[in-house]
């Protein structure tokens, strides 16, 4: 069997390519890879390509996600978040292929306190929500056999990602301000990949499962609590850091304009993924700390 990878040198495509690899022959592809170049802005490209490897499975981990940056351009982030996922799944509904593509909780409007599932009506507040639902929508009208997997708040311990960043600005200054009114789950890029890995053996045999699941870690917290917790950690493990316990500050959104307004409630629902693979679904604080003690032992 052969799985197309592409989005290979992202945080989650790194993590796929371990946990892919298992499962049969993995071809992953990037951006500048050579003689194959998965290039997201030449869809008719990445067609060629499909149509060349003939793959069983194609998980696609590319995104556009600058959410800000796609207020001002609309039309990359449309391509690489909503056309040429489109694109793959015709591809993969004319060979018989499975497509894995991964969506986000930017889909809803944020409103409310419980947990999205997966049928509760969408309703994007910025152009990146709006791109990511429109990839959606295109995936579903192919035809084609796909697990669209919409997640959250998502780290790893290679690049960067808001702990990281609050390490380093929690060893610079004796007070922070950060968002305590939205509220989600951090999810690992490993966690992702091992899930995607998990779900696409049950696709195998149960062609049944085919549709759309949220995979996120269990639990919830704020920004404001996740920035806690990142700063008592190190606190506890020695790592330089000047900001004291009660000077971490809580502030609204509002007190943080961006060009690109924010979902409140993150949290997603994932009764359906759990109970269709038999899945379960660790604590957001189990994986942040991993990945913190990953990035101390460097």
């Amino acid at each position: 069997m052969k799985i197309l990878l592409l989005g290979k040198n992202g945080q989650l495509g790194w993590e796929l390519q371990r946990s892919l690899a298992p499962l049969g022959e993995l071809v992953a592809l990037g951006r500048t890879d050579t003689p194959l170049a998965a290039d997201f802005d030449d869809p008719q490209g990445l067609a060629a390509i499909v149509r060349e490897l003939r793959p069983q499975m194609i998980v696609n981990a590319a995104a556009y996600t600058a959410v800000d940056k796609a207020e001002s351009e609309l039309e990359p982030a449309r391509g690489v978040n909503a056309v040429a996922p489109g694109m793959l799944a015709r591809e993969a509904a004319a060979m018989g292929a499975w497509l894995v593509h991964y969506s986000t909780d930017y889909v809803f409007n944020g409103s409310g306190r419980l947990p999205w599932n997966e049928d509760a009506p969408t309703a994007p507040l910025n152009v990146y929500g709006r791109t990511k639902l429109e990839g959606e929508q295109l995936i579903r009208a192919s035809g084609c056999r796909h697990l669209i997997l919409r997640t959250s708040w998502v780290y790893a311990a290679r690049g960067g990602n808001f702990a990281k960043t609050m390490l380093r600005l929690a060893s610079e200054r004796e007070r922070l301000t950060v968002i305590d009114d939205q509220f989600g789950a951090p999810t690992g890029a490993d966690l992702l990949a091992d899930v995607t890995a998990h779900a696409l053996r049950t696709a195998l045999q149960r062609p049944d499962v085919s549709g759309t699941y949220h995979a996120v870690a269990g639990g919830e917290t704020s920004w404001h609590g996740y920035a806690r917790l990142v700063v008592e950690w190190a606190r506890a493990h020695g790592m330089p850091i000047k900001v004291a316990a009660e000077a971490v500050e809580a502030i609204p959104t509002s007190a943080f304009p961006t060009p690109a307004e924010r979902p409140r409630n993150s949290r997603l629902d994932t009764t359906r993924l759990r109970e269709t693979f038999g899945l379960t679904l660790p604590h957001w604080r189990a994986g942040v700390e991993r990945m913190l003690a990953e990035v101390h032992d460097r």
